[in-house]
Parts: structure tokens; sequence; C-alpha cells
């Protein structure tokens, strides 16, 4: 079994970065497979609309998202880390995380995920509700904690002081592994992901 930690700073080793090796430290505890992906400090363009990726089956812009959709068709779980900046996600990972979900959802569904948020402050609940959402529309089980998914400090130094957050973190990897355990020991006894209905309506029909 093999997650994904998704780093969606601008910042390689920042707090973000500090928040997400914890967690993945209990994972690896657990005999969970675990890689880092750094989404990049380069420009990155958000969904343009096209819906080319309808037809050609990946995003038509060639650039991190289609790498990382790849990995994660290959992937069991995923934890997503951003930044809190003026109380929402950092907007790199928003349009990271929009194009990756509208071209590749099959690559993420039914898969366990979980939010991670680095906070000088405040604004993490707010944040970590706008993330959540790209997993419940597509049927991911959320991962859980023992408190809400985040650290604290403006320095990576500083949320290594944070100790009750990083054993959020820390708790978040060991429920993270538990549910990728029962999940595959589920497929082993003959217990298949459901079939979901999908009906498309709009506000004024």
């Amino acid at each position: 079994m093999k997650v994904i930690l998704v780093n969606g700073s601008s910042r390689n080793n920042g707090c973000t970065q500090t928040a997400l090796q914890e967690v993945a430290r209990a994972l690896q505890e657990e005999g969970i497979e675990t890689e880092h992906f750094f989404i990049g400090n380069e420009p990155l363009s958000d969904c343009i609309a096209c819906r080319r990726c309808r037809e050609i089956g990946k995003c038509v812009l060639e650039d991190s998202v289609n790498r990382f959709v790849e990995k994660a068709r290959e992937c069991d779980g995923f934890v997503f880390g951003s930044p809190v900046y003026y109380a929402h996600p950092s907007g790199r990972l928003l349009s990271f995380m929009d194009r990756a979900f509208y071209s590749g959802g099959s690559a993420f569904a039914y898969k366990p995920a979980a939010a991670v948020l680095s906070a000088r402050r405040a604004g993490t609940t707010a944040s970590f509700d706008v993330i959540n959402k790209y997993f419940t529309i597509c049927s991911m089980p959320v991962v859980s904690s023992t408190y809400w998914n985040h650290v604290y400090g403006a320095q990576a130094e500083e949320v290594l002081q944070d100790k009750e957050g990083l054993m959020t973190m820390y708790n978040i990897g060991k429920n993270m592994a538990w549910l990728l355990k029962c999940i595959a020991l589920g497929k082993e006894n003959g217990i298949s992901r459901p079939e979901n209905e999908k009906v498309l309506t709009n506000f004024i029909r």
C-alpha cells in the first residue's frame, strides 16, 4: 500500500512539509509506503474550462498535474498539505486540485484522503473545509485525527514546537493506515466498492 503526500506550498521544506513528514512517519511505522510530491514553485495555470480532458483522458496543459494523476492511479491514499493564505489554502494547490480532480477523478475515487494545514495563527478550519470538499465529491473516505488537521508556526522550527499539532499529524497517519488495512481486508473478503448513481441537475429545472 502507498500514500502520496502533496505539498501545496511554494516552499519545499517549510511548515507544510514539516507537518507532512510527521504524517509520513506514522504511515511508515505501519508498513505503508509513502511518497512526497512537491507541486513546485513555478507558475501553475488554473483550469481553462476547455473540457478537452473529457476527450483525451488527461489535462491539456502539460505540467505537474498530469504527472501527479498518473501516480495517483497507482496509489491507495492521499494527504494534501497547504499553508493558509487569507483564510484559504494556497491558490497554487487549489488550481492543482481543480485540474487533477476534474481531469482524473477516477484516480481518486474511493481512496482515503486527508487535508493538512499550516498557519501562523488562524484560517485553518476554513481552509480545511475547502480541501475536504474535493474528497467528498469524489466518494473518498475522509481521514480524521484527534483534533483539526493543522499545525501552527511561522517557520518550520516553530512547527516542531507545536507538540499537539505534531501529535495530530501523527494520528492522521495512524488512522489512515488503519483505514487502508480495513479496505484491503474487505477486498480480500469480497466486499466491493459501491456503484454510485449520478444525476446532474441545476436550479432552473
